[in-house]
């Protein structure tokens, strides 16, 4: 009976390879890409906003300002309380939870808005706000409200436009982070009009003057 010839230590090596590099390449196909999210900013300063009335914008109790891909900010103010909505019109922003969405306390939305973004399609944002403590006064404010800061995190259409989490910025010192996470695990599932945005991190003075009814 003849024997097998010996394989050779070089074609057991290639053989290998190849088993190893098919294996992989299976896996990179079969495993889902996750979608990668990037940060992006725009600003509600005036220059970046119009507004339909006469005299100066940043005076009008209703200016519309550019946000990302085909959006637009809509931001209303009254009796020294703003609201802040999205959507790819004023028309349609108007319309959004987010619109009727306001503090007890005084407040007002700092300029600076980040969104959180796959592909081109913005699917939340996260703005820093001020929230008036009229307990804590402050001789440099001249006896009136301390503002505390807070993050608000909110959902973008399609699927509405509502606040989905609050991050105090002052209790927190990974307020940034948290909001981050708040806006890529909670924005995108989160239902406006039945789910309750959530107070995430160490709640401060302006997460419960955020969330006092």
């Amino acid at each position: 009976m003849k024997k097998a010839p010996p394989t050779s230590g070089t074609g057991a090596g290639a053989a290998l390879a190849l088993t190893t590099l098919a294996v992989a390449t299976f896996a990179a196909h079969a495993a889902p890409q996750q979608p990668i999210v990037v940060s992006s900013y725009s600003s509600m300063a005036p220059k970046n906003c119009w507004s339909e009335g006469p005299g100066r914008i940043e005076d009008s109790p209703t200016r519309v300002c550019r946000g990302k891909s085909t959006l637009v900010v809509l931001v209303s103010k009254d009796d020294h309380r703003e609201t802040v909505s999205v959507g790819r019109n004023r028309d349609e922003a108007a319309k959004e939870q987010a619109a009727q969405t306001s503090f007890g306390p005084f407040n007002s939305a700092l300029p600076a808005i980040e969104w959180r973004i796959t592909g081109n399609n913005p699917f939340a944002m996260i703005q820093r706000w001020r929230i008036a403590d009229i307990v804590d006064q402050t001789i440099a404010n001249g006896g009136g409200p301390d503002a505390k800061p807070l993050l608000v995190v909110s959902r973008l259409p399609p699927g509405g436009v509502c606040p989905v989490a609050y991050v105090d910025a002052a209790a927190n010192p990974n307020a940034d982070e948290l909001a981050r996470q708040a806006a890529d695990q909670i924005a995108r599932d989160f239902k406006c009009g039945a789910d309750q945005a959530k107070v995430l991190g160490t709640p401060g003075r302006a997460a419960d003057l955020a969330t006092r009814r």
